[in-house]
C-alpha cells in the first residue's frame, strides 16, 4: 500500500500535489485544532509521515505553507474591504469586521496558527510557534502600511509613520481578537465599533493622497 501511495505522488505535478496536502491539513486542523500533529495529516493525505517531510521539510515547513496560504486569503479579504465604496469610516470598521469574521469562522486554523497545544509542541520537537506567526503578523503589518502610505498623505515622514500605524493596527486587531475569541465578552459588532472608535481620531484628520483611491 505504501508503495501504491509512493507511486501516485511521484507522479503528480509537485504543485498539484503540495495543494493536497495542504488541504488535507486544512481538514485536519479544522477537526483537530491546535492538536494537529504530522501523523494526523499524514494519515489524512494517505500518505507516510515521511512523504510528508519531503514535501515540506518539518512540521515548521508545513506551517509556513499553511500561514501563508491562510494570509494570502486574509489579505485578499482585507484588500476587498479597503477598496469598497464607501467613506473612510465604513471602510475602517469593514476591514476590522473582515479580520474579525475572518478569525471567528475558523477559530481552530486560528487557534492552531497562534496557540498550538503544548502537547502537540512537545511531540514534535522543535517547534516553537512564535518563530513562525511572528512573521506572519509582521507580513501583515507591513502590508497594511504600505496601503497607508500609498492612500493617506501624511506629510514629510509619511512612509515611515505609515509602517508604525500599519504595525499598531495589526498589532491592536490580533490582540483585541485573540482576547475577544477567546472569552466573547461581547458582539462583533460592538468590538469593531470600539477599535473604530479608538483608531478614528487621527485617521478622521488626515487627508488622502492625490490622486490615489481613498483609505
Amino acid at each position: 500500500m505504501e508503495t501504491t501511495h509512493r507511486t501516485t505522488d511521484q507522479q503528480k505535478p509537485a504543485d498539484q500535489r503540495r495543494r493536497e496536502l495542504l488541504e488535507a491539513a486544512d481538514r485536519v486542523v479544522l477537526r483537530d485544532g491546535p492538536k494537529a500533529s504530522m501523523n494526523a495529516i499524514a494519515a489524512e493525505a494517505g500518505i507516510t509521515k515521511p512523504i510528508l517531510y519531503r514535501h515540506f521539510g518539518d512540521k515548521g515547513g508545513l506551517y509556513r505553507a499553511l500561514a501563508t496560504r491562510h494570509t494570502d486569503a486574509l489579505l485578499a479579504a482585507l484588500r476587498a474591504a479597503l477598496d469598497a465604496p464607501a467613506d473612510r469610516r465604513e471602510r475602517v470598521e469593514a476591514t476590522l469586521d473582515t479580520y474579525l469574521a475572518s478569525i471567528e469562522a475558523m477559530p481552530q486554523v486560528y487557534r492552531f496558527l497562534m496557540h498550538p497545544a503544548e502537547e502537540t509542541q512537545q511531540a514534535e520537537a522543535g517547534f516553537d510557534v512564535g518563530r513562525h506567526s511572528a512573521p506572519l503578523l509582521r507580513r501583515m503589518g507591513e502590508e497594511l502600511g504600505q496601503v497607508i502610505a500609498e492612500r493617506i498623505d501624511l506629510g514629510p515622514a509619511g512612509d515611515a509613520q505609515a509602517r508604525i500605524w500599519g504595525h499598531g493596527i495589526v498589532g491592536m486587531m490580533h490582540a483585541a481578537g485573540d482576547w475577544w475569541l477567546g472569552e466573547r465578552p461581547c458582539s462583533r459588532a460592538e468590538l469593531v465599533k470600539s477599535l473604530a472608535d479608538l483608531l478614528w481620531g487621527r485617521l478622521a484628520e488626515a487627508g488622502d493622497r492625490a490622486g490615489a483611491p481613498g483609505f
